[in-house]
């Protein structure tokens, strides 16, 4: 059985991208961990409003954790690597690795990121889109044909 696609209406023409980042976000929302927030900061004097993306991971030092910009995606791996000099009683705590993406829209840009107290901050700025109008010339091109019999 296939899935029919919200995009396949003839008015909308070159929405193809957002169907496949759809499905890649669809694909991607399973995992809980590590659990994060999304807020949004208000403009200030000094700069524009901004989005703070924090991941809560406690344990995790800063060179086990990477953030990088893959082409419209944000990704933030995590890895950490069992300590075998250690004997645990009781082990609750797992050395673990995550991977966390997040789609950035068109202009999105990543601005900083910051770890403190087990939380790792990323802040995104999203420039102010500009407003183009731009007029379209119609081109006149003569009939072949009815001017000659008229």
């Amino acid at each position: 059985m296939s899935r029919q696609s919200p995009f396949a209406h003839p008015f909308l023409l070159g929405f193809d991208e957002i169907e496949q980042a759809l499905d890649r976000v669809a694909k991607a929302a399973g995992d809980g961990y590590p659990p994060y927030n999304i807020e949004r900061l208000p403009r200030t004097a000094e700069g524009p409003e901004k989005l703070r993306i924090t991941l809560a991971v406690a344990g995790f030092t800063r060179d086990q954790l990477e953030v990088t910009l893959e082409e419209s995606q944000l990704v933030i791996r995590g890895k950490q690597t069992d300590d075998k000099t250690r004997h645990y009683l009781h082990r609750g705590i797992a050395a673990r690795q995550f991977q966390r993406s997040f789609l950035l829209a068109d202009g999105m840009e990543v601005v900083g990121a910051d770890l403190t107290n087990g939380l790792l901050s990323i802040d995104l700025v999203r420039p102010e889109p500009e407003r183009v109008i731009r007029k379209i010339d119609i081109a006149l091109k003569a009939s072949k044909g009815r001017d000659s019999e008229a």
